[in-house]
């Protein structure tokens, strides 16, 4: 059980550092504004603080990783689909494939086969993290412990797809940068809560 409880805590961790991340590396750069400009470009090919933004990235990727990996046993619950849990460590795999290998190009841009594979991984890790939310309701909501959270994934999911489609839809606008953080903070906050509950059933 104490290791469910380190993997939780991970789990609580990764949101943390990465808001950390853009907050602070973000901070760094007199000409970086929050409001317009997107969190990826933080760490794209050519940004003054590259590496810092990368290395928070990678420890918040690998935190994510780590928890997912231990979910399904973590859960607690008697036992259930393991769809949910499979789905989100697919999720986080590509978010460390993501940090490791494919930042946006030189400015933020979307040129070369790296680029478009950036927009490309980060959608599908989106996608698989909804789909995964959605696949834990259906899992925990008649658990009696667990059925709180159940409400709770449903209505992230539901959320996080929202704002993630207003997101993409003004990708190339002015206000891209805010609205993505509007975008990923549900994600963020999910992953934090189940990993408290995590942490609590164990």
């Amino acid at each position: 059980m104490i290791l469910y409880q380190i993997l939780a805590i991970c789990g609580m961790l990764s949101p943390i550092v990465y808001t950390l991340m853009w907050i602070y590396v973000g901070s760094l750069d007199s000409e970086y504004n929050h409001i317009r400009d997107d969190i990826s470009s933080l760490f794209a090919i050519g940004a003054p603080k590259r590496r810092l933004a990368q290395i928070f990235i990678i420890v918040s990727s690998v935190l994510l990783l780590l928890f997912y990996l231990g979910l399904h046993e973590g859960l607690n619950d008697g036992g259930g689909s393991v769809i949910g849990p499979s789905l989100l460590v697919a999720s986080s795999i590509l978010g460390v494939f993501v940090a490791l290998f494919f930042p946006l190009d030189e400015g933020g841009e979307i040129k070369t086969y790296r680029g478009k594979l950036h927009v490309i991984l980060v959608v599908a890790s989106g996608i698989l993290t909804i789909i995964g939310m959605v696949a834990l309701w259906l899992r925990l909501q008649s658990v009696t412990f667990w059925n709180g959270f159940a409400i709770f994934s449903l209505v992230s999911a539901i959320v996080s797809a929202i704002l993630i489609t207003i997101s993409g839809i003004f990708a190339r606008g002015k206000y891209r940068g805010i609205l993505e953080r509007f975008g990923v903070t549900p994600y963020q906050v999910y992953y934090f809560v189940l990993g408290l509950m995590v942490f609590l059933a164990n």
